[in-house]
């Protein structure tokens, strides 16, 4: 062994490289439209969020997984590009319900499948891009989401979170209330052997995010008056 390949530390893969690497290491036919603006996760999000990790910890580095995972499904058009994930494996559901694979996600939208059909939101009414940009107008100021809590470590990583964003604009015909709205869940991720998504459950109640931007009142009564 010479000397440089003694001290020549492995390259750190893409994908735990964090959100920024990934977005700069695609292609520009990557995306659905054009490259996501993460500006206000560095100047909003810092000030608001709750718990803050040592760069390189299993928080950490969960955390960052996830917002990779979120970008690729949000705004890069195929699946082949998606490096958070095993692909031709991976699989997600929410409070036990069906399975969706990464063809589904590509096909309804990650906030179809991770919200589901309820009183306050119907999935069948909601493309993928209008489920994006119904969330992206009721929180002009980011929609923001933090790791509160590793639970077990790979290879099923168990985690708390918290979702939050200030309720400044419209959401299907209510008016803002200016407050901030938070969510909370637990989700359940196997990964493999280099740290990629294989299969994710969530763990949380929609409705009760949901029924705070709209009063209580659900969204499909609102719509048939």
């Amino acid at each position: 062994m010479t000397t440089s390949e003694s001290t020549e530390a492995p390259e750190t893969p893409l994908w735990l490289q964090g959100r920024d690497a990934v977005v700069a290491a695609a292609a520009p036919g990557d995306w659905r439209a054009e490259a996501p603006d993460y500006h206000l996760s560095h100047t909003v999000m810092p000030a608001q969020r709750t718990h803050k990790f040592e760069a390189g910890s299993l928080e950490a580095v969960v955390e960052s997984i996830v917002q990779v995972f979120e970008m690729e499904v949000s705004h890069k058009k195929d699946p082949a590009t998606w490096v958070s994930m095993v692909t031709d494996r991976f699989r997600t559901r929410v409070n036990g319900g069906p399975w969706a694979n990464a063809a589904d996600i590509t096909e309804q939208g990650s906030y179809n499948i991770l919200i589901g059909d309820s009183i306050f939101y119907r999935t069948g009414e909601e493309s993928f891009e209008s489920s994006h940009d119904i969330f992206h107008d009721a929180f002009p100021e980011g929609f923001f989401w933090e790791v509160l809590e590793v639970l077990s470590p790979p290879p099923v990583v168990t985690f708390k979170w918290r979702h939050w964003g200030t309720f400044e604009g419209e959401y299907h015909g209510f008016e803002p209330s200016n407050e901030r709205v938070e969510m909370f869940g637990v989700s359940v991720a196997k990964v493999s052997d280099d740290l990629r998504l294989v299969d994710v459950e969530h763990f949380y109640d929609p409705n009760a995010f949901l029924g705070k931007l709209t009063g209580g009142c659900p969204v499909a009564r609102t719509r048939e008056q």
